[in-house]
């Protein structure tokens, strides 16, 4: 089965393909419909941006679509900068720009009020259905970055269980126990109940 990926971002398809290997299907990115350019995101959650992606997406290919909308949610700054994740420090921004705007703006937080969750809310949707999950993942902010791998804020999102930032660990590890890596496990499991002729025997043999 081919499924188009939502997304121009190589980073976010890479972590998607990662996840979804198993499944045995021809995943492609808007890359492969140059045609489709960037979309406007003016939803005011992630599910609505998700929801407006696989939508035009799917409306404009045929093909069955996942999408999905990232947003990290930092507790001292209740919960900003949330659905603005992509673009905290302004349009055309790039990942070191929100990334030190966020270090700036933590400067003065101390340890024990630095807690934030990433959370991806993920869409699969093709002619019949549109099937709505999400993933989660607790951590800190760092008080500056580490790590060479990752992306976006990877360098700063600090988790316990590896005493280490997302972009100290390897993507294996990330999708362990990331929010996108929960979110694809979720969709997985929700594509079973709904589509079980999607997964291919191999991973019905490792659920």
């Amino acid at each position: 089965m081919k499924v188009v990926i939502a997304t121009h971002n190589a980073d976010k398809l890479e972590e998607i393909r990662e996840g979804i290997n198993n499944l045995g299907w021809e995943v492609v990115s808007l890359e492969e419909f140059p045609k489709i350019g960037e979309i406007e995101e003016n939803g005011k959650t992630l599910e609505e941006n998700a929801l407006i992606k696989a939508r035009e997406v799917f409306e404009k290919t045929g093909f069955p679509t996942i999408s999905d909308d990232t947003g990290l949610e930092v507790d001292a700054l209740d919960g900003a900068p949330g659905v603005y994740t992509a673009r905290y420090a302004g349009e055309n921004c790039s990942y070191d720009d929100n990334v030190n705007k966020l270090i700036k703006d933590m400067d003065k937080v101390p340890a024990a009020n630095r807690g934030a969750e990433f959370k991806t809310v993920m869409v699969f949707k093709d002619k019949n259905k549109e099937l709505i999950v999400e993933g989660v993942v607790k951590g800190k902010i760092a008080r500056e970055a580490r790590g060479e791998d990752g992306f976006g804020y990877d360098p700063i999102f600090y988790v316990e269980e590896y005493d280490k930032t997302f972009a100290e660990i390897t993507m294996t590890e990330k999708n362990k126990i990331s929010h996108r890596g929960n979110a694809i496990r979720n969709m997985i499991d929700t594509l079973k109940d709904n589509y079980p002729q999607y997964i291919n025997q191999k991973d019905k043999e490792m659920a």
